[in-house]
C-alpha cells in the first residue's frame, strides 16, 4: 500500500459522494471512509453505511469500537465490500465518541488496542492500521506514544498514523481539539526513527501540499484533512508533486464539470442534490465567479425539484479562462 499521501477520514464530510468528487482530482491518494461504529456496521443498513464506487479505490474503512470481537467482525464485512484497508480510530475525542468507550480514550488503553488490531488481523487479509493522538490529558507523549505505537505494531498493526496533537477528553469541544492543543511533529519523526521499517504517517494542521511535502521526511506518508475538504482545488497538485504523475483532470473547472454525469446517476436513484454538491463549494478559490458559484449552488440546490442543472449554471459563472490552481499560494 503506497501511503505517500491520504484525505483523512472526518465526520460528516468524506461520504461517498465527497470521495467521488476528490478521486477526481487525484488517482493515488488513499482515502478514508467517515467512522463508522461497529454496531452500525453488524446491526445497520450495509449498503448505505458501506457501499462505494469501484472508481474510490485504494480506499480504507475507519471503523470505531471497542470489543474485539465486534471489530474483527466489522473488519470482515469491510473486507467483503471491497475496501483496501480496514482503520481503528483512536483519535476521536467527541462526548458520544468517548461514552462508546472508542476513539481517543483508547490511548488509555492500549492493551485493548493491541487486542483489537490482533483480532481483525486474524479475521482478514487486507491491512489493519491504526490511526491515534500522541496521548490525552496529562499523559507524558513521550512515553505514551513510544509504548502505545510498540504494543499495536507487536499486535500486528500494518501502519499507525498520528495526528500529531493530544486530545483533551474533557474541556475542548471536538472542534477546539482539532486547533487548540498544540502540534508536535517532531514526536512523529522521532518516533519514525524507532520504526524505520514500520509504515508511519504524520496527520494534523497540515495546510497545504507543500507543508505535508515539506514535512514528510523520513516518513511514509502524509494525511491531509480540512485543507483537503473546504479547498478541494488543492487535490489537483497531489499526484504531480508526490508521484511525479499528471493530474486527472486539467483544472478545478474540469473536475467540476466530470461532476454533472455523477449527480445525473444518483439524482435518478433518489440522492439529493445537496447531498453531494455540499461538497463542491470550496473548489474555486481566487477565481472570478467563485463566490457567485458558491452562492448559486447554496441557494438552488437545497430547492424542491433542484436538479443537475443546478451544477451547470453554478460552473458557469465561473470566468472561462480559470486554468490550473496550482499557481495559487498556500
Amino acid at each position: 500500500m503506497d501511503r505517500r499521501f491520504a484525505i483523512a477520514p472526518m465526520m460528516d464530510w468524506t461520504d461517498r459522494h465527497c470521495r467521488f468528487f476528490h478521486r477526481l482530482m487525484t488517482r493515488r491518494a488513499l482515502l478514508y471512509t467517515e467512522m463508522v461504529t461497529t454496531g452500525a456496521v453488524i446491526h445497520g443498513d450495509r449498503q448505505r453505511l458501506l457501499g462505494f464506487a469501484a472508481a474510490e479505490h485504494p480506499i480504507a474503512l475507519q471503523l470505531g469500537g471497542s470489543d474485539p470481537a465486534a471489530l474483527a467482525e466489522s473488519a470482515r464485512i469491510g473486507e467483503g465490500f471491497g475496501y483496501d484497508e480496514i482503520n481503528l480510530n483512536v483519535g476521536c475525542p467527541s462526548d458520544r465518541v468517548q461514552e462508546g468507550r472508542f476513539g481517543a480514550c483508547l490511548m488509555l488503553e492500549p492493551k485493548l488496542v493491541a487486542d483489537s488490531v490482533a483480532a481483525m488481523k486474524a479475521a482478514v487479509r487486507v491491512p489493519v492500521t491504526v490511526k491515534c493522538r500522541i496521548g490525552v490529558d496529562d499523559q507524558d507523549p513521550e512515553e505514551v506514544l513510544f509504548a502505545f505505537a510498540a504494543e499495536v505494531r507487536a499486535a500486528g498493526a500494518d501502519a499507525l498514523i498520528v495526528h500529531a496533537r493530544k486530545a483533551w477528553l474533557k474541556g475542548l469541544s471536538p472542534k477546539e481539539n482539532r486547533e487548540v492543543p498544540p502540534l508536535d511533529y517532531a514526536i512523529v519523526h522521532r518516533l519514525k526513527d524507532v520504526h524505520t521499517d514500520w509504515p508511519i504517517v504524520l496527520n494534523g494542521g497540515l495546510a497545504s501540499l507543500e507543508q505535508a511535502r515539506d514535512n514528510l521526511g523520513n516518513l511514509d506518508g502524509v494525511m491531509l484533512g480540512r485543507a483537503a475538504y473546504q479547498e478541494p482545488w488543492r487535490l489537483i497538485g497531489v499526484d504531480p508533486m508526490f508521484y511525479g504523475e499528471a493530474a486527472p483532470v486539467a483544472s478545478a473547472k474540469a473536475a467540476a464539470a466530470a461532476m454533472i454525469p455523477y449527480i445525473e446517476r444518483e439524482m435518478a436513484g433518489g440522492v439529493r442534490l445537496n447531498s453531494i454538491t455540499r461538497h463542491v463549494l470550496g473548489l474555486f478559490r481566487a477565481v472570478p465567479g467563485a463566490r457567485a458559484f458558491r452562492r448559486h449552488l447554496s441557494v438552488e440546490a437545497v430547492k424542491p425539484g433542484a436538479s443537475a442543472s443546478v451544477m451547470a449554471d453554478a460552473l458557469a459563472r465561473v470566468v472561462d479562462s480559470e486554468a490550473d490552481m496550482s499557481h495559487i499560494a498556500a
